[in-house]
């Protein structure tokens, strides 16, 4: 699942992230940019809140750094479930 379908209060460990279609090189800046603020592959993080209209944009806990991210960021995201609440 990505991390735009997480629900509020769950705890998730990143396995994967994927690049965007519209990149046709080996670089990405979104990615790149999502990994320089910590989310990297065996990352832990908590899903927050979410969007009032549609959950966009979401706000992820990684550590004590709090991110909001836009849905594309976050389906970019692939995660597992370690904790529900």
């Amino acid at each position: 699942m990505n991390l735009f379908q997480v629900k509020q209060k769950q705890f998730v460990k990143i396995i994967d992230l994927k690049k965007g279609n519209q990149c046709n090189d080996n670089k990405d800046p979104v990615l790149e940019r999502l990994e320089l603020l910590g989310f990297r592959v065996g990352e832990s993080l908590q899903v927050l809140e979410k969007g009032l209209f549609g959950g966009d944009p979401i706000l992820v806990q990684i550590e004590t750094s709090r991110f909001a991210l836009r849905k594309n960021e976050a389906e970019r995201i692939f995660v597992e479930i370690i904790n529900e609440h």
